[in-house]
């Protein structure tokens, strides 16, 4: 599905056409394509393999000096292999004599550890910031970090663009009649309440509290609000085992709640997720394709951000402002 919204009218002049770059990483080769169609610009030629021992070999088959290149490349599942890939093909690139690098990265990976929890523990979205400059990045262009902090883990540009949008303008197509929005935890209400304000519909909360003795249990759990008899949407940046949104789909389904849509940018789908998503208390899945989906589930609805990337990409190529897509 392509919104509209984002296509983009505009034609590259000759000079600027040839001094772009598009290079796909081997993570979410759909998705490069689609950027590439969207600009008109081929992919460049790139060979990828690696050695019997398992080290990754990149050899860039164009010429690179003083061209603006963008490196698509998601660190999703098998993250440390595609996050090396990219870094490997970023020191190739440098070493061609590009003029600028930016890494485009639909899903930032190792976003969750952002923080030191307890002691002893690494930051490893920092480290992985560390990594992507050290390697030669000029810029980075990422969609929905788990946390807003990274943005300043970079010592370099970093454009953090929001795939709610999109989102939003596949549910104004529905009839949101009798529809609410919950927010499954308190540590989502901020994303839902900002989904509710752009559909005008009611915000719903669930609000829990961890049993001191079985920590993947609750003790107390409030619902803020009215779900009896009415379609609920739900939203999260991404879905990794899908556990908060899957008990929350429990808890309003005895609660009277009729259809149950939820909608997240990043589709990690690990461990039980897909059989989750799969139950049949579950209306839809709206999910963007920042990562390609590992497995077939029947009520998964794919909407492509390639519009979005390719219009960011764009306006980051001419010197316009990526910030004012969302305005």
């Amino acid at each position: 599905m392509q919104n509209q919204k984002y296509l983009n009218n505009k034609h590259f002049s000759k000079t600027m056409h040839n001094n772009i770059k598009l290079i796909a990483g081997s993570s979410n080769p759909s998705l490069a394509a689609e950027i590439a169609q969207h600009l008109h610009v081929p992919l460049t030629k790139v060979k990828v393999s690696n050695f019997i021992d398992g080290e990754t070999y990149v050899k860039i088959e164009e010429n690179m000096r003083e061209a603006d290149v963008f490196v698509i490349q998601s660190t999703c599942y098998p993250v440390n292999e595609n996050l090396m890939q990219l870094l490997i093909m970023v020191d190739a690139l440098r070493r061609a004599s590009a003029k600028r690098i930016t890494a485009v990265i639909p899903y930032y990976g190792y976003a969750r550890q952002d923080r030191k929890a307890t002691s002893r523990e690494p930051i490893t979205a920092k480290l992985v910031a560390n990594l992507l400059v050290a390697a030669g990045v000029n810029r980075v262009l990422t969609v929905d970090l788990h946390a807003d902090q990274i943005q300043g883990f970079f010592d370099i540009p970093l454009d953090h663009l929001r795939a709610q949008p999109v989102i939003v303008d596949y549910l104004k197509q529905k009839k949101l009649n009798d529809f609410v929005v919950v927010a499954p935890d308190e540590g989502r209400v901020k994303e839902n309440f900002d989904l509710a304000e752009k559909l005008h519909l009611p915000l719903v909360i669930i609000a829990k509290q961890r049993s001191k003795k079985h920590l993947d249990t609750f003790e107390m759990i409030k619902i803020l609000g009215e779900v009896k008899d009415k379609h609920v949407i739900m939203i999260d940046d991404q879905i990794q085992t899908g556990g908060t949104l899957y008990n929350a789909v429990k808890i309003l389904k005895e609660n009277g709640a009729k259809e149950i849509h939820l909608a997240c940018t990043h589709p990690i789908f690990a461990g039980p997720a897909t059989e989750r998503m799969s139950d049949p208390a579950i209306t839809e899945v709206i999910v963007t394709n920042t990562i390609p989906l590992r497995a077939e589930i029947p009520n998964v609805i794919m909407i492509s951000i390639a519009p979005l990337l390719g219009e960011a990409i764009r306006r980051i190529h001419e010197g316009e402002s990526v910030s004012s897509l969302f305005e």
